[in-house]
Parts: structure tokens; C-alpha cells; sequence
């Protein structure tokens, strides 16, 4: 009886985390099919999506400039990266909401009903951080890198670093951009609270400041131009905090 029992739990333990798994498998599969249309849609408008990315540079670039590419499949490379990267823009909503009905069945029914705004301002907050970067952050960028160019120094960048360097920028920004969407599900949970938040704000300046210094050339203007709005979104961050977390308990005499 206790061998048989014991088996039964060990089954009852097995059957959740293989289904699991399952659930994980099937939703990938979605999320990489999804992937493959979107690549399909902008592959084929890869030209245009090229041009896109390459008007940061060509609104700034000398006269004599021009880009270049040593490797033989290297511009194949680059078309092939950048319609994958623009895929992800446009396959988002797919794959935020395949991201919240995994994580879905561990929440309560009155949390589910976030699904809907989770994907569009998830989508909007990604789409928002991309659009800044380019707008932005970029012009200032590269007018920098040309400013060291002269009569004598010719910049001849190549294809695959600029491209490299262009979709990582606006990856990385896509990213930071969520973070008051994420300080706002965080709040709902419990897991973080406004004056937790708000007593870590020395330590957060101090790493948004690293990481401008990281990603950015080695002026202060351009750090500064990454730093300050990143601290402003953590102190929306605050603000989501406070409305939106659950209320702490405040302790005293009854």
C-alpha cells in the first residue's frame, strides 16, 4: 500500500511537470512559426528595411564615404540578420501572448483579465524604446563617430559592424522600455513595492549610469541622452508602484 501510494504521488508529481514541458514545446512551436511568417513578410521587404537603418548614417556621412564588405556572403548576412530582427518587432504580439497564457494558469481569474493590455503596451513600451533609439539616440551617435573623420581620415564603415551595432542598440533600448510595463506586474504580484523601489534609487542611477557609459561613445552628452531617460522611466516605475502594487499592511494598535 505505502509502495503503491508512493508511486501514485510520485506520478501525481511527474504528470504536472511533463505537461509542463508539453505546454512549453507546443508554445514555442507557435512562437517560431509565427517567427517564420513574420521573416517571410520582411524578407521580402528587406530593401526597404535596409534603407531604414542605414538613414541614421547616411544623414551624417562625408561625401566621399561609402560602406563596405569584405566577406563574400557578408551582405547576404546582414539582409538575412536584419529581416530576422524586424520578425521579432513584428511577431511580438504573438510571442508576448503565448508568454502570458504559459505563466496563465498560475494566476488568479482576476489577473488573467490583464492579458490584452500585457500585449498591446508590452508591444508599445518595445516599439517605443526602438523608436527613441533611432530617433534619438542615433543621429547624435554616429554624428559623433563622423566628427573624427577628415581630409586625411575617410570613414569607411563596414556593413556588418554597423548593422551589428545598429540592431543591438535597438534591441537593447526596445528592452529598457519595458520596465515600467514589468515594475507594473511585478507591483500586482506583491513581488516589488514603490518604497522598495524607491530605496534602491541610488543603486539604480549608479547602474543606468554604467550602463549608458557602456553603450554609448565616451562623451557625456551622449551618456546623458541614455541615462536620463532610462532614469525617468524608473521613477515611472515608482509612480506605477504606488497606484497600481498591492497596498502594504500597515501595522499597529487595534
Amino acid at each position: 500500500m505505502t509502495d503503491q501510494s508512493g508511486k501514485t504521488e510520485k506520478g501525481e508529481e511527474k504528470q504536472p511537470f511533463l505537461s509542463h514541458l508539453k505546454e512549453l514545446r507546443d508554445r514555442l512551436v507557435v512562437c517560431i512559426i509565427g517567427l517564420g511568417v513574420a521573416f517571410i513578410v520582411t524578407y521580402y521587404f528587406k530593401e526597404q528595411v535596409f534603407q531604414f537603418l542605414m538613414r541614421p548614417y547616411i544623414q551624417v556621412m562625408p561625401a566621399k564615404s561609402s560602406f563596405i564588405f569584405v566577406g563574400i556572403t557578408e551582405a547576404f548576412v546582414t539582409y538575412f540578420k536584419i529581416s530576422i530582427v524586424a520578425a521579432l518587432f513584428l511577431a511580438a504580439p504573438l510571442i508576448l501572448y503565448q508568454l502570458w497564457m504559459f505563466v496563465a494558469p498560475g494566476l488568479y481569474e482576476r489577473e488573467r483579465k490583464y492579458v490584452y493590455p500585457f500585449i498591446i503596451f508590452g508591444s508599445l513600451c518595445f516599439l517605443s524604446g526602438a523608436l527613441f533609439c533611432y530617433y534619438v539616440i542615433m543621429p547624435y551617435l554616429y554624428r559623433f563617430f563622423v566628427s573624427y573623420s577628415s581630409d586625411f581620415i575617410t570613414p569607411m564603415p563596414d556593413l556588418k559592424n554597423y548593422m551589428s551595432l545598429t540592431l543591438k542598440m535597438l534591441v537593447i533600448f526596445g528592452v529598457l522600455f519595458e520596465l515600467p510595463l514589468l515594475a507594473f506586474y511585478l507591483s500586482k504580484a506583491g513581488i516589488i513595492t514603490a518604497r522598495l523601489l524607491s530605496s534602491k534609487r541610488r543603486y539604480a542611477i549608479l547602474g543606468i549610469f554604467i550602463v549608458a557609459a557602456i553603450i554609448t561613445p565616451p562623451d557625456v552628452v551622449s551618456q546623458l541622452l541614455v541615462a536620463l531617460p532610462l532614469w525617468g522611466l524608473y521613477e515611472v516605475s515608482i509612480v506605477i508602484a504606488r497606484i497600481f502594487g498591492k497596498k502594504e499592511k500597515i501595522s499597529g494598535k487595534t
